[in-house]
C-alpha cells in the first residue's frame, strides 16, 4: 500500500466529479484556492454525459414558482441554493462558455446541438486553466484515524490531507457510472444522520399475464392521461407517453408521478394509477359510440375507429377489465377514461434516473457543512431532495454545488 500525503495540505479536496462537485470546483479555483478534484470512475461527467444521450436537457424555462414547487417537500430548501443561481442564471452561465441554449416547445432549455458533450469540454477546459487539479480512477474509501482522507487507486491506497473537504458523490442509481451510494454508510459512522436511498424517475412493476408481457411488451402507450392520489388525497395527473414493460410501465409519464407511487408502495405495499386510453373523448361520446351496432366489427376495431384505440391500449383493457365490463358500453367507456393499474413494486434503484433520500437537511448547516464533521460540505444528489426530469435535477445540482463552495469559503474566512 502506498501510503503519501496530499502535498499541499492548503488544498480543498472535492469527491465527485459530476455537475455538482465540477461547479463548486470551479467557484473555488475562481476564488484562487489550490483545488484537487477526485473521482473514482476513469474520467469525470459521465452520468452528465448520459443525461445528454438524445438531447442535453440542462434546465427549464418555467416561471420561478411553479418551478420550484417541483421539488415538493424540498421545496424551501432547494429555494435557498436557486435564490442564489437559478435556471437563469444556468444559462447564462452555459452562454459563457461558449454554449448556445434554446427553449423547446415543452418548455424545456437544451444547448443548441443538443449534446452534453461540447458544454463538458469546454467546462473542463476553463476548470484546468483555472489551476483544478483532476485525479481519476480515485475510489473514496472515508477517513483514517486522524481524519485524513483515504483513496483506492490503480497504484494502491493514497491519503490526502485537505483544508476542507466537499462531497459530491451522487445518489443511488446507475452505478456503472459512479453513483452507487457507498458513500453512505461511511457518513452514517460518523454521526451524520442519512435517508436511505430509493429509487426516483423509475419505472414500476406490475403483474401483467404472459399474453400482454409477451405480445406487448416495448409496445408506446401514446396520448394518455395517468392519474394518482397524494397522501394528502389531492389527484395528480399528468398527460403524456408511457413505455409498457413485460413487467409493468416506464417512461416519462410514469417517472413524473413516480414520487408519490412510490410513497404510496412504501405506505401500502401496493400503489393504484388510473389511465385515461382516449383524453380527447369523453365518457358519453365513448359510451353512445360503443352502444351503436357493430355491423359485424370486432370490438377492437370499433376501438380504433370510435375511440382511437390501438392494439396496446385494448389488449391493455382485456389485462385490467372483466368480461362483463368490457361487454357493458357504458362500464367499458368509464374503463377507457379511468383504467385502474395496480403497481406492487418500483423497478431497482440502480435502474432508476436519480435517487431520493441521502443527507437529512437537519445533518448540514445552511452553507450545507456537516454538522458533525465541521469542514466537510455535501452537494448534490447526496442529499435529501429529488424532482422530476425536464432540467430540475440539473438545476438544483448546479446551484447546491455553487451553494456549498460558498460555504467552504465563509468557513475558512471565519476567524
Amino acid at each position: 500500500m502506498t501510503d503519501t500525503a496530499n502535498i499541499d495540505a492548503r488544498s480543498i479536496a472535492i469527491i465527485g466529479g459530476g455537475p455538482a462537485g465540477l461547479m463548486a470546483a470551479e467557484v473555488l479555483s475562481a476564488a484562487g484556492l489550490p483545488v484537487d478534484l477526485y473521482d473514482a470512475m476513469p474520467s469525470v461527467g459521465r452520468k452528465f454525459l448520459l443525461a445528454g444521450v438524445g438531447g442535453m436537457n440542462i434546465t427549464h424555462s418555467e416561471a420561478a414558482a411553479p418551478f420550484l414547487s417541483r421539488y415538493r417537500e424540498a421545496s424551501p430548501w432547494v429555494g435557498e441554493w436557486l435564490a442564489e443561481f437559478d435556471a437563469q442564471a444556468l444559462r447564462d452561465w452555459i452562454h459563457g462558455l461558449g454554449i448556445d441554449t434554446f427553449v423547446g416547445t415543452s418548455g424545456r432549455v437544451f444547448p443548441t446541438d443538443m449534446k452534453a458533450a461540447p458544454l463538458l469540454r469546454a467546462w473542463l477546459k476553463r476548470l484546468r486553466e483555472q489551476g483544478v487539479r483532476l485525479h481519476t480512477r480515485h475510489r473514496w474509501l472515508g477517513w483514517d484515524d486522524n481524519a485524513v482522507l483515504r483513496f483506492n487507486t490503480p497504484d494502491g491506497e493514497i491519503k490526502a490531507r485537505a483544508a476542507a473537504t466537499l462531497l459530491a458523490l451522487g445518489g443511488g442509481s446507475w452505478a456503472r457510472l459512479g453513483s452507487d451510494g457507498s458513500w453512505a454508510p461511511l457518513l452514517s459512522a460518523r454521526g451524520v444522520d442519512v435517508r436511505s436511498l430509493r429509487p426516483s424517475n423509475c419505472g414500476f412493476i406490475s403483474a401483467w399475464t404472459p399474453f400482454l408481457s409477451e405480445r406487448f411488451a416495448g409496445q408506446p402507450l401514446k396520448q394518455i392521461v395517468a392519474s394518482t392520489r397524494s397522501p394528502a388525497g389531492e389527484t395528480i395527473s399528468r398527460r403524456g407517453e408511457a413505455i409498457l414493460t413485460h413487467d409493468g410501465l416506464e417512461g416519462s409519464l410514469i417517472y413524473a408521478l413516480s414520487a408519490v407511487l412510490r410513497e404510496q408502495l412504501e405506505a401500502r405495499n401496493k400503489a393504484e394509477l388510473t389511465l385515461d386510453l382516449a383524453p380527447d373523448h369523453t365518457q358519453t361520446q365513448l359510451q353512445q359510440a360503443l352502444s351503436q351496432p357493430r355491423n359485424g366489427q370486432s370490438l377492437s376495431n370499433l376501438l380504433r375507429k370510435k375511440a382511437g384505440l390501438d392494439g396496446v391500449k385494448v389488449a391493455l383493457l382485456h389485462e385490467c377489465l372483466n368480461k362483463e365490463v368490457i361487454a357493458n358500453p357504458a362500464l367499458l367507456a368509464a374503463g377507457i377514461k379511468a383504467l385502474p393499474i395496480i403497481l406492487t413494486q418500483t423497478r431497482p434503484l440502480d435502474e432508476a434516473i436519480s435517487s431520493a433520500g441521502g443527507v437529512c437537511r437537519s445533518a448540514l448547516d445552511s452553507h450545507l457543512m456537516l454538522k458533525a464533521l465541521p469542514g466537510t460540505f455535501c452537494a448534490g444528489e447526496m442529499l435529501d431532495w429529488e424532482a422530476p426530469t425536464g432540467g430540475y435535477l440539473l438545476t438544483a445540482c448546479f446551484a447546491s454545488g455553487r451553494r456549498a463552495a460558498e460555504g467552504v469559503l465563509a468557513w475558512l474566512a471565519t476567524p
